[in-house]
């Protein structure tokens, strides 16, 4: 058996070090010092709680980020509130108003879960229904790695789609707060946190 010295394990540890890097940032680990890539939108999601920045993957998950942008750029998300949270696992917002009526959302869209794009903390990714191809509005923010909502040979999983790139302190404020049950819905904050507005980086603060 050949026996490797201390000078030959050297680039091979900087190999796995560099490897280990690039994957974590392929996963979409979030950090607060994350600089997007020059070509890939940023959203910005104004909540009660303060805010959080949005790097969209539309490489990743095309059609994700179109239907994703289409929200934001007519203003629906506007006065809805984070409908879910499940403290250290995801918050949920979308398509409900504080009174929790479900806003009209535009028709379903195609699943883009194979990606290669995981669910890990930071990440945003798209809530759906029992069926595949069912989601709409609906997001989510993973407050922690979340292997089980990723695609496997045996599920389909949820699109994830882009990343927290600074505000990951805002989604662990709301991720903390108190919740309740309220006729069919569950892990629901009993003091609202609203989603004031979602809008592009570049784009001025609505009045």
């Amino acid at each position: 058996m050949k026996r490797w010295t201390r000078g030959r394990w050297k680039p091979l540890l900087c190999a796995l070090v560099l490897t280990a890097a690039a994957q974590v940032r392929l996963a979409g680990q979030a950090q607060d010092d994350v600089n997007p890539a020059a070509d890939n939108p940023v959203v910005v999601i104004e909540t009660s709680k303060g805010t959080i920045s949005v790097e969209l993957w539309p490489e990743a998950a095309p059609e994700t980020v179109a239907n994703f942008l289409y929200y934001v750029d007519t203003g629906f998300y506007k006065d809805t509130i984070f409908h879910r949270v499940i403290e250290d696992t995801l918050i949920q917002g979308g398509g409900l108003t504080p009174e929790l009526d479900r806003k009209i959302a535009g028709p379903p869209i195609k699943i883009e879960s194979n990606n290669g794009r995981l669910n890990v903390r930071g990440t945003i990714a798209m809530a759906r229904g029992q069926e595949n191809d069912s989601a709409t509005s609906e997001f989510y923010i993973n407050l922690r790695d979340n292997p089980d909502f990723d695609r496997t040979v045996k599920r389909a999983g949820y699109t994830v789609f882009g990343l927290v790139i600074d505000g990951m302190k805002t989604a662990d404020r709301i991720g903390n707060v108190q919740t309740s049950r309220r006729g069919e819905v569950a892990d629901i904050p009993i003091l609202p946190v609203y989603v004031e507005t979602i809008r592009r980086a570049e784009a001025p603060l609505s009045p």
